[in-house]
């Protein structure tokens, strides 16, 4: 079957992968209101296009945290991808490098930060949860570091596991012959069975409920790398990791993962990107499927996007080749809405290229 579409993707993945991979990538928390949300949401706004502008050149090149990226559409972490196809993190680090843009690896990846470093050159970010025991923490970090990561995105929504139903139905563990590479030698990378999902298990043992702003001034004081605080979807929390200097927010509800029943992504960054007020760069991940949904975020102040499942569902289907197909049609699909709005570069994405559903109405009705 020739793919057209992201979307295409998860069809495949469901087929070929076992259901307890699936179900682990696939679900939300709870009754998956937000999961569902996190894509319908970017049906609700609308595109203003502007016409007759010469578009006959297209830039949808930019740069992040100083890094020049041929587009603002990034690989987001997530967790355990050698469930999904054997060449797991490698094959998502050669893919994007490939297509010119960030890869995050997650902290519980299948590879680790040294063997995603060996694949050759490429930005890498590398996603941190915080452990009870700091000096794991440490010497993740500076892991990172030396592997060549050029920042932390710090996950600030997790004290706890989200109760996720499949997973708990599927008794999730790690399969047989996989670890948390960066943990291997910690004595802390396996998930073993358990009568709840063993992932649960495994972050109330490891994971610092405890975590807490001031933690972001511990971790710079641990590495100069530049921290993203990511799970930030209110104005009051955008202003404080401001003040903690932060050098970025990503506005993220952890896959619609963690809490159901918070709000879509597109539908709280405008909230976090007026707080911040151009301070910071602030981006989103969470429901981007097409290119339109690019430019949505955007249009709402977004600098850049991060995909997730997209990733592991063209990776199950197809390997690095499916991670490069699926990044290329992001693309495509991305500078396509640009000219069909009448934009040459990201710098002419403005909020009047989109309407929505808490904007003043565009007309009044007449007096009666």
């Amino acid at each position: 079957m020739e793919i057209t579409n992201v979307m295409e993707y998860e069809k495949i993945a469901k087929e070929k992968l076992p259901k307890m991979v699936y179900d682990y990538y696939a679900s939300g928390a709870e009754d998956q209101w937000t999961l569902q949300e996190n894509r319908n949401a970017f049906s609700r706004i609308l595109f203003r296009p502007r016409i007759l502008i010469d578009v006959s050149k297209i830039d949808v090149s930019t740069t992040v945290l100083g890094f020049n990226i041929s587009m603002p559409i990034m690989v987001a972490p997530t967790a355990m991808q050698k469930m999904a196809h054997p060449d797991g993190e490698l094959a998502t680090a050669r893919a994007t490098s490939a297509a010119g843009t960030i890869m995050t690896l997650s902290s519980w990846a299948t590879c680790s930060v040294e063997e995603v470093a060996s694949t050759g050159p490429g930005i890498r970010f590398f996603q941190l949860y915080v452990y009870k025991d700091r000096n794991v923490v440490r010497q993740l970090v500076k892991r990172a570091e030396e592997a060549g990561f050029k920042a932390i995105a710090l996950t600030v929504d997790t004290p706890r596991l989200g109760r996720r139903e499949s997973d708990i139905k599927n008794r999730f563990a790690l399969p047989r012959g996989l670890t948390l590479k960066n943990f291997e030698g910690l004595d802390l990378g396996k998930i073993d069975k358990t009568d709840d999902s063993g992932l649960a298990s495994y972050v109330a043992g490891q994971v610092d409920q405890s975590l807490s702003w001031k933690d972001i001034k511990w971790l710079q004081s641990i590495t100069s790398l530049p921290i993203l605080v990511k799970g930030v979807i209110t104005a009051e929390d955008a202003r404080i990791a401001v003040e903690y200097g932060a050098a970025g927010i990503i506005v993220s509800n952890h896959g619609a993962r963690q809490l159901d029943y918070v709000p879509a992504t597109i539908m709280a960054l405008e909230e976090v990107v007026k707080a911040v007020e151009g301070r910071l760069p602030v981006f989103l991940d969470g429901g981007i499927r097409r290119g339109t949904d690019v430019f949505k975020a955007l249009a709402l102040g977004a600098s850049g996007v991060f995909v997730g499942r997209p990733s592991l569902f063209s990776l199950a289907a197809d390997g690095e080749a499916g991670v490069r197909k699926m990044l290329q049609m992001l693309r495509d699909e991305f500078e396509l809405t640009m000219a069909l709005s009448g934009c040459r570069s990201l710098r002419e994405i403005s909020r009047k290229h989109i309407k929505t559903d808490w904007d003043f109405p565009h007309y009044l009705p007449a007096k009666l």
